[in-house]
């Protein structure tokens, strides 16, 4: 038996992905949080708790593009051609929002505001377009002859509005609940606040996500609610449960680093529940991964490069990380 590459290259393709809703939702979510905190002193905190490993967060989104063009160049191309408007618009909205992070912080007082928008406007309009994204992705693409058939704005329907919306939620708890680990006293406070309403949409959220993706898609309803399929994705939702009333209740107590991580167990759950609606279709909704795969001898190459790279991001991040812990209080900073 063979080496299936282009499965391989799958789970590497949603690893990157994964890592990227993890590590850069959160310090998106900072700057969607940001109109809740007017202070100076406090969007200070906010940023530079995210300073030192922001731009390095992006690698991500890289490998993930840059693994799909790699291993499945159909897909790359329908799905480039399906959202070049909202991928577009994602990628102004990141400009926005590294620019205005490095500038903030040497503007003059009376100009600084002005980034301060920018930076609220790139992370919002970063998220809902990822989040619109995803949901047109959801729907699935009309492909004709290996090219995209539908039209330049078939990705605009109220569910990809919606998850647009959705991920803009998500990563706003993310980002609450990482300030919640970085930071402490007051600021810590009213963080916890703003995470618990927060939790309840994101329960919200999945559970409207849930119900509307089998009832719009009866292929994704036959692999949910038929046997034995049904006893064996149980467990999903009963964990989403379950981890929801875990994350609230240590919002409310004294945990620190808890409530992050459980709000990243929330993330990888739903991101779990949609691998399994999907699977193994990389374009929905009926192109797999392995009609959509290249040639196994570019598949291979690529993944030599692949397995050498990955550990080095891994290291590098996880040794920035480690650098960078502990507490961030008014008036330390990395700038």
């Amino acid at each position: 038996m063979g080496i299936d590459l282009p499965l391989i290259w799958a789970v590497i393709i949603l690893f990157g992905i994964m890592m990227y809703v993890v590590m850069d939702g959160f310090d998106l979510g900072i700057g969607i949080l940001f109109p809740f905190l007017p202070a100076k002193e406090d969007r200070d905190v906010l940023m530079n708790t995210v300073a030192p490993v922001w731009d390095g967060n992006e690698t991500w989104l890289v490998l993930g593009g840059a693994g799909l063009l790699a291993a499945f160049p159909l897909a790359y191309a329908v799905i480039l051609s399906a959202f070049y408007l909202p991928l577009t618009l994602m990628l102004i909205g990141l400009v926005f929002r590294g620019v205005a992070f490095e500038f903030r912080f040497k503007a003059r007082a009376g100009r600084r505001r002005w980034w301060d928008h920018a930076f609220i406007g790139g992370s919002v309009t970063a998220a809902f377009f990822q989040g619109v994204t995803l949901g047109a992705f959801l729907n699935g693409m009309p492909v004709a002859d290996g090219n995209y058939a539908g039209g330049p704005f078939d990705w605009i329907s109220a569910f990809s509005l919606f998850t647009g919306v959705a991920l803009v939620a998500a990563y706003a708890l993310l980002g609450a609940t990482w300030l919640v680990m970085k930071t402490e006293g007051r600021l810590q406070m009213r963080m916890r606040s703003l995470a618990r309403p927060l939790a309840w949409l994101m329960l919200a959220v999945i559970i409207a996500i849930s119900i509307w993706t089998p009832l719009a898609h009866e292929a994704i309803a036959k692999r949910w609610f038929s046997f034995p399929n049904l006893l064996w994705f149980a467990p999903v939702p009963t964990l989403v449960a379950l981890v929801t009333w875990r994350l609230l209740r240590d919002l409310g107590g004294d945990g620190h680093a808890s409530p992050f991580v459980l709000t990243l167990v929330l993330l990888f759950l739903g991101y779990t529940g949609l691998g399994i609606s999907l699977w193994p279709n990389v374009i929905p909704p009926d192109i797999s991964i392995w009609q959509a795969a290249g040639p196994p001898q570019s598949l291979g190459f690529a993944l030599v490069g692949a397995l050498l790279i990955i550990p080095v991001i891994l290291m590098y991040t996880a040794w920035s990380y480690w650098v960078f812990r502990g507490k961030v209080r008014h008036g330390d900073g990395y700038h």
